[in-house]
């Protein structure tokens, strides 16, 4: 396998990091927050405009047709300087339904709109008693005349408060837990009858509580399968949390260099207190977590295009476990090594660790998909004596 950058890769990582190296600062993103979108329309654009919606999008379909290495790319530089702006929610997860469950004309008609940066999209799935369990849907889609009525409400959609259409799974048939029976229909986010409610996450980023009372929405608002949406559901799922991995790999490695520059400044007792071999110490386990999760993200990365279900739900389950033990190890350090500091409001490492703990709980936290590794028997299948 070979883990080099194509030049291609490497001239899209260099431009992204001299965008965001000029639009993002500490200082600058905390103008962002307090937007009123809690983002920058400016940098949203500036992303359009370099390619970046587009990219993992065909060809033929009005992208340029990346793949889940240059997403990871993308996702690693955000993370590097805590982007706010809606490119996970949008064309990590939506895109992902429109790439995965549209048909041609579904996809002609949404991904220029989503490659010039002019639709915003979301994901309203999770509901109060799902506990991670991604067949857990609630929420009803009722069969009338050639559409369908849904129903039900959904507490944790990604930038839905911003969103202009809106992804919802919806139960068609069978049992709240059943696999089978549930479908994906895109929602106009003002259509009558959709209700959000906007607030912020503990990291400063958007969500929405969406709540469907009656809902209408034509046949061609169906994505996938009517009734077999869950494989969907799950395929875009683990490709969203490789992305999230591989911006929290991003977040690690700047919460690692902020904190060894601040051991090589910070001095006690007339000297750097970097020169502590404890610290240094300290540091190193940052920088091996860190690492550590690069490479597992790596692989996630690779195999969440595969059509294989197991194969990948088993590397994604396996770097969501590995990337959230590390981010854990590598935000307390951090905290540790700066001292008080560290956890106030005007400082980063504060907000890194925040964000980092906020990719650890979004589609299942270490412990659980740690679980969900040992229920499937490890990372490699055992072949059968």
């Amino acid at each position: 396998m070979d883990f080099d950058f194509t030049e291609e890769q490497s001239m899209l990582k260099d431009a992204l990091d001299r965008l965001l190296a000029n639009e993002y600062g500490f200082e600058k993103r905390n103008t962002y927050l307090k937007a009123p979108e809690g983002w920058s329309p400016a940098v949203w654009n500036h992303i359009a405009e370099m390619g970046l919606c587009a990219l993992p999008f065909a060809e033929e379909d009005g992208g340029l047709g990346g793949g889940t290495e240059d997403i990871m790319i993308v996702m690693e530089s955000l993370g590097r300087v805590l982007a706010l702006e809606p490119y996970f929610a949008t064309v990590v997860l939506g895109g992902g339904f429109v790439r995965e469950g549209g048909n041609a004309a579904q996809r002609a008609e949404l991904v220029p709109k989503i490659a010039d940066g002019s639709l915003k999209l979301a994901f309203a799935h999770t509901e109060r008693n799902a506990r991670y369990d991604l067949s857990h849907v609630e929420t009803t889609a009722k069969k009338d005349g050639d559409g369908y009525v849904l129903n039900g409400a959904k507490s944790l959609a990604l930038g839905g408060d911003a969103a202009d259409k809106i992804f919802v799974s919806a139960r068609l048939s069978g049992g709240i837990r059943d696999v089978d029976g549930v479908a994906v229909f895109l929602v106009d986010a003002d259509a009558p009858g959709v209700t959000g409610r906007g607030y912020r996450l503990q990291d400063g980023t958007h969500a929405a509580e969406v709540t469907l009372e009656n809902v209408r929405v034509a046949a061609q608002a169906l994505f996938g399968e009517a009734g077999k949406g869950h494989a969907l559901i799950a395929k875009v799922t683990d490709q969203a949390i490789a992305a999230l991995c591989a911006e929290a790999v991003g977040a690690m490695s700047a919460l690692h260099d902020l904190t060894v520059e601040y051991l090589k400044t910070r001095k006690q007792f007339g000297v750097e207190i970097g020169k502590f071999q404890v610290l240094q110490h300290a540091a190193v386990d940052m920088f091996v977590a860190t690492e550590q999760a690069r490479s597992i993200t790596m692989y996630a990365t690779m195999m969440a295009d595969s059509d294989d279900a197991g194969e990948r739900s088993r590397a994604v389950s396996a770097a969501k476990a590995e990337v959230g033990r590390g981010a854990r190890l590598v935000g307390e350090n951090a905290i540790q090594l700066h001292g008080g500091v560290g956890m106030t409001m005007e400082f980063a490492a504060g907000h890194y660790f925040k964000r980092l703990t906020m990719i650890d709980i979004l589609f299942g936290d270490s412990d659980h998909h740690l679980s969900k590794l040992a229920e499937m028997g490890g990372l490699f299948e055992t072949a059968a004596a």
